[in-house]
């Protein structure tokens, strides 16, 4: 019997340890106080609806190669925290293999970053899709997401480590964000939803538009 495969964004985990943003209130100072919600490896997903194998032999959803910018919203003009993170949740948490293909997705998931190279932690960020192989069946079933957002928040731990140091922001003004919301993918014959929670670090700096450092390897309350 063929194994079913998991919906995208929500049956992967990063398959090494996600490089640590901050760890305490010195790593706070370093890292303007991403805390400790960033340390060690989180548990995996859950499972999303299952997806059908595609059929031997068959063909790719378009007929057509993938085009040349694929479907990935790039990423927004925004300057306050809570709004950045909720739009690049909304992306990670968004995509298309029909039109998009796998290098694709990643690429325009990297437009997102940060390009302060001694923050962003792009492992964290690119562990969130699947290989190419895995991303192929997966548009042989036209398979495709689509996000809504609840709601975005700072963390009780990120908002107490920076009420016992303000100033630690000013270093690299990286913000912890967890969001809340919806994603529901659809398939060739089916489709299903799941509730999302992630917790973002993002850095904004002042006069500049936000853009994301990390994804934290399980979610802050």
């Amino acid at each position: 019997m063929l194994k079913r495969l998991p919906g995208y964004g929500l049956g992967w985990a990063p398959n090494r340890r996600i490089i640590a943003i901050a760890v305490g209130l010195a790593c706070l100072l370093a890292l303007a106080a991403a805390a400790a919600i960033f340390t060690g490896r989180g548990n995996r997903p859950h499972a999303a609806p299952p997806v059908p194998p595609p059929e031997h032999g068959s063909a790719s959803p378009t007929g057509q190669p993938p085009s040349e910018s694929g479907t990935v919203a790039g990423p927004p003009r925004i300057s306050d925290p809570v709004e950045f993170a909720k739009a690049a949740a909304k992306m990670l948490w968004s995509y298309d293999t029909r039109t998009t293909s796998q290098a694709q997705q990643l690429a325009g998931m990297e437009a997102w970053m940060t390009k302060e190279s001694e923050y962003g932690d792009w492992a964290s960020v690119s562990a969130q899709i699947p290989d190419p192989v895995l991303w192929s069946r997966m548009a042989d079933q036209k398979q495709h997401a689509s996000a809504t957002i609840a709601e975005g928040h700072y963390p009780a731990a990120f908002k107490q480590a920076l009420s016992e140091d303000p100033a630690a922001i000013t270093k690299a003004f990286i913000y912890a964000v967890t969001v809340t919301g919806k994603q529901t993918i659809t398939w060739a014959g089916g489709g299903g939803a799941e509730d999302r929670s992630i917790t973002l670090a993002v850095q904004c700096r002042p006069s500049a538009d936000c853009t994301l450092v990390a994804i934290a390897p399980r979610v802050a309350p």
